[in-house]
């Protein structure tokens, strides 16, 4: 009770028992790791050549395995950039869900978990659900400028889809970013939190994924947040804060509680546990492919079978069911 009066936080712990029928790639996932990363100068805004780079690397991918692909571009100071978008889906009757990450990186570093991680995610997301056949259309779309000195302003990449989703009425079902999610540390104290308390609650170990939720979340951070934990493939803790909670919104999903949609942000709780976070020595061997790899499977396991009632829910009276968020 002191610990939730002080920090107005709830949670839950889901701890890995089996795994599910979808299975991420371990030698795919090094492959986009190293195409991303492993790249002639490094992704950052003022490197426009190799920022275009990732993003042809990403379109690619993305159009062997999606329906549409398109790069949806915009000018900042003279300057184009671009972000990269696939779209699966037909079913024109249900709001949009998102799934989203940022390839672009904060300086002189090849930000392999920051945002390399997340990028794969979305890329392997893409493999998993070519051919599915999905309840609602899905955006995959890869942000361009989540890095300063354009992160909260509306020159970043997130806010332009956002912003593009509200200016055409696109009903939106909820958006979840996926940033950094390679990084675990079995250690104790290697886990760090933004005030004491939370350690107690939430342990010294940096050895769990973290699903991030502003209070008064709706239906689509509810529903992704049970089918993630339902997938069993990683051990996951859930934190609903108010958004002045310092990192609570350190990602591309802000864009989408500043414009009224339904959000929420998969992380490894970035630097509060990733010191390599901005540093030179954020480079893929310091990454653990196999839980990360994990994560992934839960995200695919969320976004296929989100409009399906999990057995964990049946009876409970706890599972939602609208169809939208606002749009």
């Amino acid at each position: 009770m002191h610990i939730l009066k002080i920090c107005f936080i709830s949670i839950t712990l889901i701890v890995i028992t089996t795994t599910t029928t979808a299975q991420s790639d371990y030698r795919l996932i090094e492959s986009h790791l190293t195409a991303i990363t492993k790249t002639d100068g490094y992704r950052h805004y003022k490197n426009l050549p190799v920022l275009n780079q990732v993003a042809e690397y990403i379109y690619n991918i993305f159009g062997q395995y999606a329906d549409t692909v398109y790069y949806q571009k915009y000018n900042v100071e003279g300057t184009e950039y671009k972000n990269v978008v696939c779209r699966f889906g037909t079913k024109i009757d249900k709001p949009v869900m998102v799934i989203g990450a940022h390839y672009d990186v904060c300086g002189n570093q090849e930000g392999a978990d920051d945002n390399a991680s997340g990028v794969v995610g979305v890329l392997e997301l893409a493999r998993l659900l070519h051919g599915k056949d999905v309840s609602r259309p899905i955006e995959l779309v890869a942000y361009t400028l989540e890095e300063p000195p354009f992160f909260r302003t509306p020159q970043m990449g997130s806010y332009v889809h956002a912003k593009s989703l509200q200016d055409a009425g696109t009903p939106v079902y909820g958006m979840a970013a996926i940033e950094m999610i390679g990084y675990f540390d079995d250690e104790s104290g290697s886990q760090d939190y933004p005030v004491k308390p939370l350690k107690v609650v939430y342990g010294s170990k940096a050895d769990y994924i973290l699903l991030v939720k502003k209070s008064g979340y709706g239906d689509f951070v509810e529903n992704f947040s049970s089918w993630f934990g339902n997938a069993k493939t990683i051990k996951t803790k859930n934190i609903k804060a108010p958004a002045k909670l310092q990192g609570i919104d350190f990602s591309d999903h802000l864009n989408y509680w500043k414009l009224g949609f339904d959000a929420m942000m998969v992380t490894n709780t970035a630097f509060y546990r990733n010191k390599n976070y901005h540093q030179t020595t954020d480079v893929m061997a310091t990454l653990d492919i196999g839980r990360m790899a994990g994560v992934i499977n839960a995200i695919y396991h969320a976004v296929l079978h989100i409009d399906k009632q999990p057995e964990s829910k049946k009876g409970t009276g706890k599972w939602s069911k609208k169809k939208s968020s606002k749009s």
